[in-house]
């Protein structure tokens, strides 16, 4: 079967992106697109409702989210697998991003149903934009945990990353988190803390987690965040096995003593770092 006559006997699934906050951010293509498909599958249709009324699109909606995914998931696939075109949307941005909807992507794919995205914002993209830090490389984490040992644990984890950090995070939330950062990276640690991105109220607060820790603090924060933190220029310099060559050959350190100080200084588990460690048996000078 021709590519041609697969997306004829099939429906095709658009992955659509919406504004963020400013509506005129939508993309005329994702206009069109949701004004010509059957079907549209939004996380809350009730949001998605005031952006249809906004461009006049009149079209059915169903609710898709973390409660539904799977029983709706199924529904979409038959539907599509019929002949109809439907579109995914978030309630803000680009979907599947920190965003459930990626598991009906690969059901489709697996299906042979044509997946097709249609760009457009996404506020991981717009925060990095316009924070002014390096964008080379970057780590995108996502959601930080709720519960507060689990996002401790992951902050240590991430304590020597050499990449700049990004993390989505709610506004009664951010006071906790700054207080880990604190805690884990140091009070004067450098950060982005960008807010209500594309709305009246935009903001991005550069200062360290101590500054940010008074100001949110003494101000609460309003609407979904951004938190960008760029690599400690006071961080580790090279990577964890070269940084245990030299430890054990320049100290008369054990190798137990050198894998706790350097899981400490990059924020790794012990046990990750040890077994690096068993790596270097065999070198000049590392034998047991």
């Amino acid at each position: 079967m021709t590519e041609e006559q697969r997306r004829n006997a099939t429906g095709t699934l658009y992955v659509v992106a919406t504004p963020i906050g400013n509506l005129e951010d939508i993309t005329y293509r994702a206009v069109r697109i949701l004004s010509e498909v059957d079907l549209v599958a939004a996380e809350d249709t009730r949001h998605s409702r005031k952006l249809f009324a906004r461009f006049d699109i009149h079209k059915p909606l169903v609710s898709y989210h973390n409660h539904n995914e799977q029983e709706r998931q199924k529904e979409l696939v038959q539907r599509l697998q019929a002949g109809e075109d439907i579109a995914l949307i978030s309630d803000a941005g680009t979907p599947c991003i920190a965003d459930p909807g990626y598991r009906l992507i690969a059901a489709c794919h697996t299906a042979g149903i044509t997946v097709v995205p249609i760009p457009g914002p996404s506020a991981l993209i717009t925060a990095l934009s316009a924070a002014g830090v390096s964008t080379e490389r970057f780590a995108f984490e996502g959601y930080l945990p709720q519960r507060a040992k689990a996002r401790a644990d992951l902050l240590r984890q991430l304590n020597g990353e050499q990449r700049t950090l990004v993390f989505y995070e709610a506004p009664h939330r951010l006071a906790a988190t700054l207080a880990d950062l604190a805690d884990i990276m140091g009070v004067e640690r450098p950060l982005v803390v960008a807010r209500e991105l594309t709305k009246l109220y935009e903001e991005f607060f550069h200062g360290t987690v101590a500054e940010a820790l008074m100001r949110f603090t003494q101000e609460p924060a309003r609407g979904e965040l951004v938190l960008i933190i760029p690599p400690s220029s006071q961080g580790p310099q090279m990577n964890v096995r070269d940084a245990l060559r030299k430890l054990l050959n320049e100290s008369d350190l054990s190798r137990r003593e050198a894998v706790k100080l350097i899981a400490r200084e990059y924020g790794l588990p012990s046990s990750d770092v040890y077994r690096e460690s068993l790596s270097l048996t065999g070198e000049q000078g590392l034998d047991e």
